[in-house]
């Protein structure tokens, strides 16, 4: 039986991949035909995607399963599947909002910067930020590679195949 379940949550990451992978196609696409809540709306789709794929990976209540579905689809222990930090600062980004000015009053306040706004100030100002030239994400002085992630996706997605049909 647990042969079975490993194989329902290879396709549920298998899915959640493609999600992902579908939302960077969007994304890039957004380099030519700039529209910013599509922007917004893919790179919140790839959080979202890439953090359910890493909960099943990095299970708290399961680790033994997340441990051999890692070991299956050949994922590293320290991949940047694993940190769901930029998932959670957009999932609870009301509470972001809260630490800031429950620490100070007033200041500077940058939020959705993109370019050319956006020159790779990766100051504590500038709560999100996506830097289209490298195809990086920022909050508050943080920086994220999506095409890094990307990449690490892609290598879960051939090794799923392994398992399970693809999914047109």
């Amino acid at each position: 039986m647990r042969e079975f379940k490993d194989l329902i949550f290879i396709s549920e990451i298998l899915l959640q991949s493609k999600i992902a992978q579908r939302a960077f196609e969007r994304l890039l696409d957004t380099h030519e035909n700039f529209d910013q809540l599509e922007v917004w709306c893919s790179i919140q789709s790839i959080l979202v995607s890439t953090g359910n794929i890493s909960k099943i990976l990095w299970s708290s209540k399961n680790q033994l399963r997340s441990k051999r579905l890692r070991e299956m689809l050949k994922v590293e222990t320290n991949s940047i599947i694993l940190d769901r930090k930029f998932r959670n600062h957009f999932e609870h980004y009301d509470e972001r909002i809260d630490e800031r000015y429950d620490e100070r009053v007033g200041g500077l306040y940058i939020d959705l910067a993109m370019n050319p706004s956006f020159r790779g100030d990766f100051n504590e100002n500038n709560n999100r930020g996506y830097n289209s030239f490298d195809n990086s994400l920022v909050f508050r002085g943080e920086r994220l590679d999506l095409n890094k992630v990307l990449i690490a996706l892609k290598e879960i997605h051939n090794y799923c195949k392994l398992y399970v049909l693809d999914i047109p």
